[in-house]
């Protein structure tokens, strides 16, 4: 990890850490567009979940993405950079096409980008497995959220989505818990607990 200078505008020991932003950004905005694609709410309820999906799973993610970077963490402002950025792509999916300057593009082709998020998130799984075991399992159920959901679109099947959407709540608690979990022990240490990290064993 990259250390900043002792005396600097980016002092890292004068910084709050932007992980509990970026994880709450990410979990809430999960949470919405998991109950509609579980069918807890309607189809129509997606035009709550864009304005969210700007605003706060993309733009919050986005600028703790960059707060990341200041801090040295390669993980966190990888994760929260591209999530942000889905965010937003998913934003502009519904937007573009209801304004008519694209074309809706078909099932099959959603299902696809979802199915490459998926990978993008299987590999970003394995860096989790480091750090602790709620952010592991954060982006384990989000692996297979993305994978659910894609595979629902690509085959049309709404039995597919409808567990992807469960999957995705349960990404979204993990998220949540961790975000929590991360505001508390900044206050008062070693409270509320996220579980041991997979370390290399020491020969």
């Amino acid at each position: 990890m990259t250390d900043f200078p002792e005396h600097g505008l980016f002092d890292k020991a004068l910084m709050a850490d932007p992980a509990p932003l970026g994880l709450a950004g990410f979990a809430f905005t999960t949470f919405l567009l998991s109950f509609v694609n579980a069918g807890f709410l309607g189809g129509t309820s997606v035009s709550v979940v864009v304005p969210l999906a700007i605003a706060y799973g993309g733009l919050a993610q986005l600028i703790a993405g960059s707060w990341e970077m200041r801090r040295g963490n390669t993980f966190g402002f990888t994760a929260f950079t591209s999530y942000g950025a889905f965010w937003e792509f998913y934003a502009l999916l519904n937007i573009l096409p209801a304004a008519h300057l694209v074309v809706a593009p078909p099932a099959f082709a959603i299902g696809w980008a979802l199915i490459l998020w998926g990978i993008f998130t299987l590999y970003m799984w394995g860096g989790a497995m480091m750090a602790n075991v709620s952010l592991n399992l954060t982006f384990l159920t989000l692996w297979l959220t993305f994978v659910l959901l894609g595979l629902g679109a690509i085959y049309t099947n709404v039995t597919l989505t409808h567990v992807g959407g469960y999957m995705g709540i349960f990404a979204a608690f993990f998220a949540s818990y961790t975000s929590f979990a991360i505001i508390i022990n900044s206050i008062r240490p070693n409270t509320v607990p996220t579980g041991p990290g997979i370390h290399r064993r020491k020969k």
